[in-house]
């Protein structure tokens, strides 16, 4: 296995180990053992737990733009983009039942830690925020659009949570259904003109 490679294996099982397990309960010797490599060769790729972290969200990152640009390329409707976002939940209801949102555990602890590359990970809910808010804006929902986007945020980051403290597989793909209608009621005001001012819509 070549340098490059190996790198990317080590930040994949660390990726794999920090949801899991947390970040701070996930020792050097866990992703080595896991990756099965010396610890010479181990530090020769990385010095720090931080140099790892570090490299696991820009690698989150990178993936996630790559799932919202491949969204995109999939549906001409934002409608039809943003139920690609709220699928994704029902997608992986198994592990979000056990472990709860990777977004979301990771940001929360590293927030609690007061770590430094908690700014950084935060990065990963604004490049959803602002995707959904473009889309929202598409739907002709330019006032709200950003409310829209941040409440969209909430709604599924509850469900995750929610659904992993019953580890509650079938409430996940309830919620899903749920969000979905809460979508479509502003896609049939965009399809009838409503104007996006429409009071009714300040309800969850």
């Amino acid at each position: 296995m070549g340098n490059a490679a190996t790198r990317e294996h080590i930040v994949d099982a660390a990726d794999q180990l920090f949801y899991r397990h947390g970040y701070e309960h996930t020792t050097f010797s866990d992703i080595a053992d896991v990756v099965q490599i010396s610890r010479g060769n181990f530090y020769y790729h990385f010095r720090s737990k931080d140099e790892i972290l570090d490299a696991v969200i820009k690698t989150r990152l990178k993936q996630t733009q790559e799932l919202l640009e491949q969204w995109e390329a999939d549906a001409e409707q934002p409608a039809d983009r943003i139920r690609s976002f709220i699928h994704m939940w029902f997608a992986n209801r198994a592990d979000i039942a056990l472990y709860g949102c990777p977004v979301g555990t990771l940001t929360t602890e590293l927030a609690k830690l007061d770590h430094t590359s908690q700014r950084d990970a935060t990065a990963l809910f604004t490049l959803y925020r602002s995707w959904l808010r473009r889309q929202f804006t598409l739907l002709g929902r330019g006032a709200d659009a950003d409310a829209l986007a941040m409440h969209l945020l909430a709604m599924s980051q509850g469900v995750a949570a929610v659904a992993n403290a019953f580890r509650d597989e079938d409430f996940i793909a309830h919620e899903v259904t749920k969000m979905c209608e809460w979508l479509s009621s502003y896609t049939d005001d965009a399809e009838r003109g409503t104007p996006d001012t429409d009071e009714s819509h300040n309800r969850s």
